[in-house]
């Protein structure tokens, strides 16, 4: 048991390693960004960005790696579409912390009457 979760926690440290290593990026954050708005070809995704379109998909396939965007192929043609539970990963890593923010402001607000 205490393997299985050493595995766990290991693909799950590994999965957060993608998910921040795609965020850091900016030209990957403004893709995420388009596709909040909605799916897109991988053409129209690279029409603000004065680069190519390899470039682009590369940069996909980071976002497509770290679960954040999927791609459907028809013919030459990929569609890319944000994958909303993408972010489930970070969100939850996120939640420990916010937790412990909000004890600490507690705590400090709670001294704070006190004195």
């Amino acid at each position: 048991m205490v393997q299985y979760l050493t595995i766990l926690l290991n693909v799950s440290q590994a999965r957060l390693d993608l998910l921040f290593r795609a965020l850091g990026d900016r030209t990957r954050r403004k893709l995420i960004a388009r596709l909040a708005d909605g799916p897109a070809t991988v053409t129209e995704l690279a029409e603000p960005f004065a680069m190519s379109l390899p470039a682009i998909s590369r940069h996909i396939r980071v976002l497509e790696r770290a679960g954040l965007v999927s791609r459907r192929i028809e013919g030459r043609v990929h569609h890319c579409a944000l994958d909303p539970q993408g972010l489930g990963a970070a969100e939850a890593w996120l939640e420990q912390y916010r937790r412990f923010w909000e004890g600490q402001l507690r705590a400090l607000a709670r001294y704070i009457e006190r004195s």
